[in-house]
């Protein structure tokens, strides 16, 4: 059965490894263009927020989204209430490269389920969205200082 983790993992660096080389193009490499997708359809959003949708630590988010500004893709804006809170927006620009990451992500769907009946895909994503709740659980214990007990 662990199998299954290495094969999800290896889906996972393949498909991250061809969208760093062709995005490469825009600027958009080691997965910037994560970060830039979630800020697109949540404008506004925190950084907190952010790293937490893209299941990764703050520092991480912090060094992407830096570097997001600095290329122009995004920007931070003071919220109304709470001026210390900055939320994150798209750019023109990251606006304009949104559609072109959309579509990659659209290809590489199809070609990941390529032979797969509908059902069979309808079937295997319910199934990897239960496996990821299950991680999630751990992900949310150990990220909050605890260790699991093997």
């Amino acid at each position: 059965m662990e199998d299954i983790l290495r094969s999800i993992g290896s889906i996972s660096r393949e498909l991250d490894s061809i969208a760093n080389i062709e995005f490469k193009e825009l600027n958009l490499t080691k997965g910037k263009y994560l970060y830039l997708v979630r800020i697109c359809e949540n404008p506004g959003i925190i950084q907190g927020e952010l790293a937490e949708k893209i299941r990764v630590d703050r520092t991480t988010a912090a060094r992407a989204v830096m570097k997001l500004e600095k290329d122009g893709f995004i920007t931070r804006g003071a919220d109304r209430d709470n001026h210390k809170i900055k939320r994150l927006y798209p750019t023109e620009q990251g606006k304009a490269v949104y559609p072109t990451i959309k579509r990659e992500n659209s290809y590489s769907s199809r070609m990941a389920l390529a032979g797969f009946t509908d059902a069979e895909a309808t079937a295997l994503k319910a199934m990897l969205e239960k496996v990821e709740r299950n991680v999630s659980i751990d992900w949310n214990y150990v990220k909050s200082g605890h260790h699991r007990k093997y």
